[in-house]
């Protein structure tokens, strides 16, 4: 049997060409989103030096939230497990780099990054794992680097047979705010926003979404 993040990236390898055809384009859709993201790029550029500001799209699927930060001024990168997604990242944000990578060890030094989005990818991370994934968040920010992570609320863990048409074998774990709050408070981080949302109908799976934004302590 394949372990979770073989059939994880497996399934996203298959899918990502009809993926990004339906989902690249979806903050058109979400003002929520481009709200919270372009707040983000005003706080991040605000608070780095522009000599080493670089921003990181985490599980980034096809990059079109890579796109959409740089299309606010800032220079990115991208991480996706998927191979396959890391190429369509590689030309929606050309001259971006892109690291083919687990979100648990992502290959670059302590203290690289600035900023952190990462947008429904804690959704195949189960909640057993999610301190290690948010302490390598942690690892790879400076002191004061922010992130901003999204996630379909809840406690739940739904299965995927097939997505888009092509058969799967993905989990979609559901976090509860109070709960990512708090692991990345034991993270180092200071929460600084919470929200939630419904879903955006008819765009959306009819899921609760929740946000938070938190900065790394010093």
């Amino acid at each position: 049997m394949p372990t979770n993040r073989e059939s994880t990236a497996a399934g996203y390898d298959a899918t990502a060409e009809a993926y990004a055809a339906r989902y690249a384009g979806e903050l058109d859709h979400k003002p929520l989103d481009r709200a919270l993201l372009r707040a983000f790029a005003h706080e991040a550029g605000a608070t780095s030096d522009p000599s080493t500001l670089m921003v990181a799209d985490v599980g980034c699927g096809p990059g079109h939230i890579a796109r959409f930060l740089s299309r606010q001024g800032l220079p990115v990168c991208c991480v996706d497990l998927s191979p396959a997604m890391c190429a369509i990242a590689r030309r929606l944000n050309p001259g971006a780099h892109v690291h083919q990578a687990s979100m648990d060890a992502i290959p670059v030094p302590d203290a690289a990054w600035s900023g952190i989005v990462a947008f429904y990818a804690l959704c195949h991370v189960a909640g057993s794992e999610l301190p290690v994934v948010l302490r390598e968040f942690a690892r790879v920010l400076r002191p004061e680097g922010m992130v901003l992570v999204a996630f379909h609320a809840g406690d739940e863990v739904r299965h995927a047979d097939e997505l888009l048409g092509v058969p799967v074998d993905l989990d979609f774990h559901f976090h509860t705010t109070s709960k990512v709050a708090e692991l990345l408070d034991d993270a180092g981080f200071e929460v600084t926003a919470v929200m939630e949302r419904v879903a955006y109908q008819p765009w959306e799976v009819a899921t609760r979404r929740a946000y938070i934004q938190a900065r790394k302590r010093e």
